[in-house]
């Protein structure tokens, strides 16, 4: 990456063991209640899904690169025809805690950039807000949050 790059990162700690927030992440059924509207598989090295979001139309492919158990997740996905690596880093805090790294690299900047760096970075706060409060609390922040959104489609 050089200087004139743009990239994403997000931290968040969660008071959960980094298997709760793993699983969370990996499981469709899970991330259904903090995340995507649905997800046609588990996120799985080598394997391809498509997460639907209750927000947007159509089905978007994500690419899973890596996993490592209750440590790393890196998947691809498409960004208006740019594919975009994301990485998520699982940290250990103690016995009952994970710092969730969230990053999404990066772009060269300039003004479309600018724009994906905004929405982008919102949307990864949003996950790991949502996903703490869903994993902590059974908390499902995401519901009808974006319901404003659907007018535009």
């Amino acid at each position: 990456m050089s200087t004139a790059d743009f990239e994403i990162k997000t931290n968040i700690q969660i008071s959960k063991p980094a298997a709760e927030v793993f699983e969370a992440i990996v499981d469709p059924a899970k991330m259904s209640n903090y995340f995507i509207a649905r997800g046609s598989g588990c996120l799985e090295a080598g394997r391809q899904v498509m997460w639907s979001f209750p927000e947007f139309e159509g089905e978007f492919p994500v690419e899973v690169k890596k996993v490592k158990e209750n440590e790393l997740v890196t998947l691809t996905w498409d960004v208006e025809g740019t594919p975009f690596l994301v990485e998520m880093i699982l940290t250990p805090r103690g016995e009952y805690a994970t710092k969730l790294t969230v990053t999404e690299k990066s772009t060269a900047a300039g003004q479309p950039s600018i724009q994906w760096l905004k929405n982008n970075t919102e949307g990864w706060a949003n996950f790991s807000a949502c996903l703490k409060a869903y994993v902590e609390y059974g908390i499902n922040l995401r519901k009808g949050a974006f319901d404003f959104m659907k007018d535009n489609i």
